[in-house]
């Protein structure tokens, strides 16, 4: 699949992600897991597969994961956690749609600056940075739902994942 292809995919699904959890949507640990773990995977891959950093390239790699995990984990703070059907629910807010908005701006400025100091812009995969970025949303949720006492919605099959982080009564 072509860069340009995959790009496109990846944000359509995004959207489409972003879209349902306005909406309102069961929290269930694949949803939160499994996706961001892929991309990170897809964007690590093509790093290394394809441009391999070195150096001051690398530190532009580790600073925009970083960043792209901090800002994940602040967004993460900021959808609303219900119980509907005996288990966990998530909307995102207003203040969500806030952080994502500064988290594009601030990777945008991130990656202008990669670039003035001679970063090619193959050093930021799009999948990598949107996956540590939902990872990081991910991890924070899913700290926020053990403090509810509530149990994660199962995913339409039993998975691992599920069983795992499944409140025993």
């Amino acid at each position: 699949m072509s860069g340009t292809l995959l790009a496109v995919v990846v944000v359509v699904l995004v959207v489409a992600v972003v879209i349902r959890r306005f909406r309102g949507e069961p929290l269930n640990a694949r949803d939160l897991f499994v996706p961001p773990v892929a991309l990170v995977g897809i964007g690590t891959y093509t790093l290394v597969d394809n441009v391999r950093p070195e150096g001051a390239d690398l530190a532009w790699v580790v600073a925009g994961a970083v960043t792209g995990l901090l800002l994940g984990a602040l967004r993460g703070l900021t959808p609303r956690l219900f119980v509907r059907d005996g288990h966990l629910w998530q909307r995102y807010t207003a203040r969500t749609l806030l952080v994502w908005a500064a988290s594009v701006t601030v990777n945008a400025g991130l990656g202008v600056l990669a670039t003035a100091a001679g970063t090619p812009g193959q050093m930021r995969p799009m999948t990598l940075s949107i996956g540590v970025s939902l990872l990081g949303e991910g991890l924070v949720l899913a700290l926020r739902a053990r403090t509810t006492g509530a149990s994660f919605a199962p995913a339409k099959d039993d998975s691992p994942l599920d069983r795992l982080t499944r409140r025993r009564p």
